[in-house]
């Protein structure tokens, strides 16, 4: 296997080589302006470590696999085309209002509270630019009013005029039955040929997102449509640069469902969120390899910290109606919480409470922490650690990066010693803290609302900064052990090339399989197996158009049920594909009833109330061989340290003088050394932070287990 995967971050990006039975881990800055310069960089310091050029080693791979957060930095700098939105008459309203909660969503629960001070975001698409056509299809998907073309040519002309740059279109049930919307499109085609305008793209809500809600539904087209310009850019400039590098094999981009595809089979809005998504695909793959039980990731990088779940037997939490920046959509996306707590975030006084706020702010790579010497001002997470003499000045990311101490303590005394009254060390003390504090909480508190305790997990930290905050967030979780996994520093760009080739499509059906009034179960097998088929077809003919044969794919059947007209829809992975007898019905009754009982406690189920399906859904997958990962659990007898590199004094929470600090290098790597705190592992590719009271104990592939021993 030669593999290269890639995770372009907000400040790093990571890439990780599978060059045979060798892996090979490297870094570099991101480079915001053109993706393909951090990209080169990080690819040439991996290939001088294997000895071999740039474009031999492009010409051999197998593939090479992306996940990028260009759509999520394109929709928080607002940098997007002018898009028009054509809807049902009646239904202008339905995206300025946004369910009477645009206020609140995609905001922490401090903020959801204050609402005498609650802004919406601004708008995507703004109100001049919404018009409405006369057609209705009703929830049964018959035709209610035909589609008043001569109104519609108005409606277009008009938006055209006003400067639209894409337009979505999102009829009423169009899920159900698309024929107005494929015929509005027809209508533009007719009327504005691409020849003429320049190919504005006209994106169908149906094809985006396959169930009922216009206004998620609506709002996950307006996004794609939003991020269409800049990830077809973007990531088009990524795939020509390998494509002069002598790579000449289709570029695989990572989905936020958990796969990934070719470029021309990926919509801009799957990409959102796809790096963090693929640290926890790692971490699935680490927790069955290594049966390791029940996982909970968290993703420390330079910008936020991201937080997964992955219970025993490797199964996933999904959101299916998730919030992209400040919006709900409505696509499959494995479920994942962010945190403003990377080494980039700013830190500043809280005058409220007296104390230091700690992000969502962050310096990210341009123009950096204070410490990189590139022009930041502000104090960040990196700072403190560099204040308190975690981080060697000299060879911090391999000696790429110089840091200057003096900028951190300036940055610490112009904006916090002075209204802390206290010193630039006591400040960066409080930082960390604050810092570990609040990642640990967000940890416990993801893990408890959904009926978990933290003690019944293994927690993963992984990221740049995730070895060097490990122990915080340990002792505040109230855990006694946590691993950075193998590769750590790069772990969402192993879990980036570990992704299988996957297409999601669901569609939403009124489906019972009990129908309590009446006291019947389903008999109309074909329509449900009908529904099936048709969202097979699309899946394999996505797989088809990227080169592969039939009999390679693989398909899952998923559905969103619930009892009667409860509210609350649980998804169950069914094993089996289609219903052809009443027993398949009742297999289908009795997998819900399990999975119910799980999630809300046996004896919640009510099947007298009803069983319905409200979503099909259907995987489309053809598995890729991945990354193995080896020995991550401690084997033998325990190695003592190898010398040490040097000595440091540094600082630590909960004790007030320095403490004497020995410094290992790559040495401590071995598998089997043990160290107890205080002490540092510096490598190229992060940094090992062991506290007094911990130990911390190496394994193969760079995995390091660290346990409380006070």
């Amino acid at each position: 296997m030669k593999r290269v995967s890639v995770d372009i971050g907000g400040t790093f990006t990571d890439c990780f080589v599978a060059w045979g039975d060798r892996y090979i881990e490297s870094k570099a800055l991101t480079t915001h302006h053109n993706l393909a310069l951090g990209f080169n960089e990080a690819l040439s310091n991996a290939c001088r470590e294997l000895c071999i050029t740039e474009r031999d080693l492009l010409s051999q791979l197998d593939s090479v696999r992306y996940a990028t957060t260009l759509g999520t930095n394109a929709l928080i700098e607002r940098k997007g085309p002018r898009v028009a939105l054509l809807t049902t008459a009646g239904f202008r309203s339905s995206v300025p209002l946004a369910r009477a909660k645009g206020y609140g969503v995609g905001l922490d629960h401090k903020r959801q509270m204050d609402v005498p001070n609650a802004q919406r975001p601004d708008p995507i698409v703004p109100i001049p630019m919404i018009a409405e056509v006369r057609e209705r299809i009703d929830f049964d998907g018959d035709i209610v009013l035909e589609l008043d073309e001569a109104d519609l040519r108005h409606k277009l002309r008009d938006l055209v005029n006003r400067g639209a740059e894409a337009i979505v279109v999102v009829c009423a049930n169009s899920v159900v039955n698309p024929v107005h919307e494929l015929r509005i499109r027809e209508i533009f085609l007719e009327d504005y040929p691409s020849h003429l305008l320049g190919a504005i793209p006209m994106l169908l809500s149906h094809q985006v997102a396959g169930r009922k809600g216009e206004y998620v539904r609506a709002m996950s087209t307006i996004i794609d449509a939003y991020l269409h310009q800049v990830m077809y850019h973007g990531l088009g400039t990524l795939e020509l640069n390998l494509r002069e590098a002598g790579y000449d094999k289709p570029m695989l981009v990572n989905h936020n469902s958990g796969g990934m595809a070719q470029l021309n089979s990926t919509d801009a809005l799957q990409t959102v969120h796809s790096g963090p998504v693929s640290g926890i695909a790692a971490s699935e793959h680490l927790a069955l390899q290594a049966e390791l039980g029940n996982i909970v990731a968290t993703d420390m990088g330079g910008t936020s910290f991201d937080i997964g779940i992955v219970v025993e037997g490797g199964v996933k939490h999904y959101d299916f109606n998730p919030v992209i920046e400040r919006w709900m959509v409505s696509v499959p996306m494995v479920h994942l919480v962010t945190l403003g707590a990377g080494g980039g975030s700013i830190c500043r006084y809280d005058r409220m409470f007296r104390t230091v706020q700690v992000g969502p702010e962050s310096a990210g790579s341009d123009p950096g922490p204070a410490c990189y010497d590139r022009g930041g001002l502000k104090p960040t997470v990196t700072d403190a650690d560099m204040l308190l003499g975690y981080l060697d000045p000299a060879n911090y990311a391999g000696g790429r990066i110089r840091l200057n101490a003096r900028r951190s303590k300036q940055a610490f005394e112009d904006h916090l010693c002075d209204e802390l009254g206290i010193s630039p060390i006591e400040a960066a003390k409080l930082v960390k803290q604050t810092v570990d504090t609040n990642m640990a909480n967000g940890i416990a508190r993801e893990l408890r609302t959904r009926g978990y305790e933290p003690e019944n997990f293994t927690t993963l930290a992984y990221g740049g900064n995730g070895p060097l905050h490990a122990c915080g967030i340990a002792r505040a979780l109230g855990v006694r052990t946590i691993l950075a996994p193998p590769f750590a520093s790069v772990f969402s760009a192993v879990g980036a090339g570990n992704m299988n080739q996957m297409h999601i499509h669901e569609m939403s059906t009124w489906t019972q399989l009990f129908d309590a009034n009446r006291a019947s179960f389903l008999s109309d097998y074909a329509r449900f197996n009908g529904i099936v088929g048709e969202l097979e077809r699309r899946g394999r003919e996505d797989l088809l158009r990227q080169g592969f044969a039939s009999e390679q794919i693989d398909y899952r059947l998923e559905l969103d049920m619930r009892y009667g007209n409860q509210r609350v829809e649980t998804a169950v992975v069914a094993d089996l594909n289609r219903i052809d007898s009443p027993q398949d019905v009742l297999r289908l009754i009795d997998l819900f009833h399990t999975r119910y009982g799980e999630r809300f406690g046996k004896g919640s189920q009510t099947p007298e109330a009803g069983v319905r399906i409200n979503t099909i859904r259907v995987c489309s997958y053809v598995k890729h061989p991945g990354i193995r990962f080896r020995g991550v659990r401690p084997e033998g007898a325990a190695l003592p340290p190898p010398p040490a590199t040097g000595e440091r004094s540094c600082h630590f929470v909960g004790h007030p003088q320095p403490m004497p600090t020995p410094i290992y290098g790559e040495a401590a790597l071995t598998p089997g050394t043990q160290i107890d705190g205080p002490a540092i592992v510096v490598t190229r590719a992060t940094t090992y932070l062991i506290e007094p009271g911990w130990r911390y104990r190496a394994a193969q592939q760079n995995a390091v287990w660290f346990t409380r021993i006070d």
